[in-house]
């Protein structure tokens, strides 16, 4: 029989969590493509990862289906949802497994018994920090980044309603390492519409002059010029768009394994905003 290690929010010793309770928007599918890019992770192969869904929202369905997918990839993956808002947690609890745990808490990620002694391999905040102002970014990331294994990595970034289009940076214990677009390209008219979907630490440094301008307009040049190949699909198109980008020096990554899922990864420092500098 399956021994399911059920944890109560009675038997949870934590601090007041760090941050503010956000409007807790969850459908269904929505931060698959982040999970997919998850899943792929070096950290997964750990011998058992711990990883940890920031702010799953008002019901358990991303902490659920992030458990079920990165599963097909390390059997052995632990999934703990956390949550700032009381009733959201216990909305989670009767869906605990030996794989899956729901606790309470923010920023500061304090894991439920019996992992509360363990530090994390991967830390997802999506659409977490994109109510908060510019200027908590780094101190959430600092406090997100204290949890970590010393080889561990947050994905924090942000995503619409449908996981039609997201965005994320990743970053390392002590700094941020990349950035990722990942697009569901049938539906997309130009790769630029991500410009509504940037991680809180881009999306008000989307004006001339900025790295990230400029990426997202360099995107849509080639994207327009690459327009033919949509006759064979939308994955060549972008495919030759990505290779566009890196024949003209942007720092590229990923390869075109993950160009053809619709993502493009670079480096963070060439589209870090100006004052990061």
């Amino acid at each position: 029989m399956l021994q399911v290690y059920l944890v109560s929010l009675e038997a949870m010793a934590f601090k007041k969590p760090v941050g503010a309770i956000t409007r807790g928007t969850t459908n269904p599918n929505r931060l698959r493509r982040v999970d997919r890019f998850i899943a792929n992770l070096p950290q997964l192969k750990s011998s058992r990862p711990i990883v940890v869904d920031l702010g799953y929202g008002a019901t358990p369905t991303t902490a659920i289906e992030m458990q079920q997918r990165l599963a097909q990839t390390n059997p052995k993956t632990i999934v703990v949802g956390i949550e700032i808002d009381r009733e959201r947690v216990e909305r989670g609890i009767p869906f605990q497994t030996k794989s899956l745990y729901f606790g309470m808490g923010g920023f500061e990620i304090p894991l439920p018994k019996p992992l509360d002694a363990e530090k994390v391999d991967v830390i997802r905040a999506m659409n977490v920090l994109r109510q908060y102002g510019e200027s908590e970014v780094m101190p959430a990331w600092t406090l997100m980044q204290s949890r970590l294994k010393e080889d561990g990595l947050i994905v924090e970034g942000t995503s619409d309603e449908l996981g039609r289009i997201a965005s994320w940076v990743t970053l390392s214990k002590t700094k941020v390492e990349s950035f990722t677009i990942a697009l569901k390209l049938n539906e997309v008219d130009k790769p630029s519409k991500v410009a509504e979907r940037l991680p809180k630490i881009l999306i008000h440094h989307n004006v001339e002059g900025e790295p990230i301008h400029q990426l997202l307009r360099e995107l849509d040049d080639s994207w327009h010029r690459n327009s033919g190949l949509s006759t064979f699909s939308p994955a060549q198109r972008w495919i030759a768009t990505c290779r566009d980008l890196k024949n003209a020096g942007w720092p590229i990554t990923n390869n075109q394994k993950r160009w053809a899922l619709g993502e493009l990864t670079l480096n963070f420092d060439s589209v870090a905003p100006l004052n990061l500098r």
